[in-house]
């Protein structure tokens, strides 16, 4: 709507009010102007507010962390403890806060319209020497709707999702409001042409201001979010996702300097500044009328970007360099993470690939081994199948390459890393166990291996090496026939238990085929990795046995009725078809006999 056509109707109680101070701007285009700033200040109030500047800095104090740890450990020691939990303590310092994705999508699409308002300024009305002239209000909205209105409130918005979301995929749509935010010059109306689309294009140097008075925006940010990833699963590609968009945006060309520029303004020493002027400069009050005076234009950047990270931390924080040391060491750490993600994401590629695509079949029937051939059931891989496994890879190995391009890694660092992996694998060369140590009584985790299993990355194959016939009934199995068939075997076995260890003591052929059916594989030839299964196993003697049980299993019942269904189809009657299954049968037996007995004399 244009300005002329403002002005003429039934004001209301806003217009009422701003007609009246008509004395603070002489300038009528002021007036045109209520409408925006009222609706913006209405959505970041609605959509943004979580707690007050004041509250968010006095939470980062010792003193405020102390008192909510107190809180939530009288709550855990309630049921304990006659002591009632102090509720004061939690709403000085803490307010009950829980976005949702919805809400973050439309603060995402709020933020790209601010972008893309404040972007639509002409390059001569964007420039600093502009600020010294006389500029309509529209363009001061322009130039100050983010700054002013929305950069403190988002702030503390991200950094209580950064901290708070729960550690799973939906976290994508708070990083992807975060980015949106970073990157302004997506929205900016000239539009680079890109001959290439593998190469991202150059930051220009004109976001520089930008990138300068939003430095915590991107250094704590940015730390915030290396925490996280340290604790998610990196073979999740979802996950994987994630750091790859993160480490693609910040290695965009001429960023990572122009971020490491802002910290060296911010770090510079003050001179010929007044002692700590620059924290008394704070970020202009959210309640201020558009019509108020505007506050000084300050042209110094060292004082800029100081003013900004103190009127948002407090005039005592502690701010922690992006391109510093402790940051440069948890870099080190996620790229040693992504590394061992992408060898555990093989292996489980490896696993998955063993066995032909009948193999889900032919073991629900009966005739292989009942475990799965991928170690990661929880995984979102076993849902995705290869074409995850894929692209897994390829996200770990591009945010691989961005962070070596932001930080300056070195490939010789790189390749310590992936020697420093201590892959600890077995036979086969596949399966890798958690990082342990081998003491007196068997292996001992250590605090790497601990955290690899916490994560996902390695894990113990534990299997079942007790007594088969004790072991608890599968869910594939009935309940009631399982418990009958244990009777029976069991007492089959009292009363031929003699005969049962006269036929296995034979050398000849009946002997082993005997042994082939009533004595289960040696325990001593499993990995016992636990010293309480060693002392079992080597007090364990079990004889020769009759066991039925696999008679109990809904598959073998199916396999049954099935085999007699296409009998009756071929006019095969039911007599005949049992004969032949037993033949059949002892014939597969014979045949895994003489196998068996010829694997023993190779091993001999």
């Amino acid at each position: 709507m244009s300005f002329a056509s403002y002005g003429l109707h039934d004001t209301s109680l806003l217009k009422r009010h701003i007609s009246h101070q008509t004395s603070v701007n002489a300038d009528p285009a002021s007036h045109e102007i209520w409408r925006s700033e009222t609706l913006l200040q209405v959505f970041v109030e609605m959509w943004l507010h979580h707690y007050s500047l004041e509250l968010y800095q006095k939470m980062q104090s010792p003193h405020a962390k102390l008192e909510v740890l107190h809180y939530r450990l009288s709550v855990s020691s309630a049921l304990h403890s006659p002591a009632q939990p102090s509720l004061q303590a939690l709403h000085a310092y803490q307010e009950s806060f829980t976005p949702t994705e919805e809400h973050v999508l439309v603060v995402r699409l709020l933020l790209k319209h601010l972008h893309a308002f404040a972007n639509s300024l002409k390059p001569e009305q964007a420039s600093p020497s502009a600020h010294s002239h006389a500029t309509s209000p529209l363009e001061e909205f322009k130039r100050a709707a983010v700054p002013r209105f929305v950069q403190q409130k988002l702030y503390l918005f991200l950094q209580h999702c950064f901290g708070h979301w729960p550690l799973d995929a939906s976290f994508r749509a708070v990083l992807e409001m975060w980015l949106s935010y970073l990157q302004p010059w997506r929205y900016a109306p000239e539009k680079q042409a890109q001959s290439n689309d593998s190469q991202p294009r150059c930051v220009s140097e004109k976001w520089a201001p930008f990138v300068q008075e939003n430095l915590l925006m991107y250094t704590k940010l940015f730390v915030a979010f290396l925490n996280r990833a340290l604790r998610t699963d990196l073979v999740s590609p979802k996950n994987a996702l994630m750091v790859f968009r993160v480490a693609k945006v910040f290695a965009q060309p001429n960023l990572a300097e122009m971020i490491q520029k802002g910290e060296q303004l911010f770090l510079e020493p003050e001179l010929g500044i007044p002692h700590r002027q620059h924290r008394l400069f704070m970020a202009p009050t959210l309640t201020g009328s558009f019509l108020s005076p505007w506050p000084p234009v300050v042209t110094d950047a060292s004082f800029k970007v100081k003013s900004h990270v103190y009127s948002l931390e407090g005039q005592d924080c502690k701010y922690t360099p992006m391109f510093g040391p402790e940051v440069r060491t948890l870099v080190l750490r996620l790229a040693w993470l992504i590394t061992q993600a992408k060898q555990t994401a093989k292996s489980i590629s490896d696993q998955c690939m063993e066995s032909p695509g009948g193999f889900s079949f032919l073991s629900w029937l009966g005739f292989s081994p009942m475990g799965t051939n991928c170690p990661y059931p929880a995984n979102d891989l076993d849902e995705m199948g290869q074409d995850s496994v894929r692209k897994t890879d390829e996200y770990l190995e591009k945010a691989l390459e961005y962070l070596r391009q932001i930080f300056r890694l070195s490939e010789a660092q790189l390749t310590q890393l992936t020697l420093a992996l201590g892959t600890t694998q077995d036979e086969n060369g596949k399966k890798q166990l958690p990082d342990c140590i081998v003491g007196e009584d068997g292996l001992i985790l250590t605090p790497l291996g601990r955290y690899q299993i916490i994560n996902g990355l390695r894990r113990f194959e534990i299997e079942y090496q007790g007594d088969s016939e004790l072991q608890p009934i599968r869910s594939y199995e009935i309940t009631c026939l399982v418990r009958a068939l244990f009777r029976l075997s069991s007492a089959i076995n009292r009363r031929f238990a003699g005969q049962m260890v006269a036929l296995c003591s034979r050398n000849d052929f009946l002997g082993s085929f005997c042994r082939y059916h009533l004595t289960e594989p040696v325990l001593a030839n499993r990995h016992l990795l636990s010293p309480v299964g060693r002392r079992q196993a080597a007090s364990q003697t079990r004889g020769p046995r009759l066991s039925l049980r696999f008679l109990g299993s809904y598959r073998t019942l199916l396999s049954l009725l099935l085999a007699f269904f296409v009998a009756y189809l071929f006019r095969v009657g039911p007599l005949l078809c049992t004969l032949l299954l037993v033949l059949g049968y002892v014939l597969y037996a014979m045949a895994m006999t003489v196998l068996t007995e010829r694997g023993k004399l190779h091993q001999l």
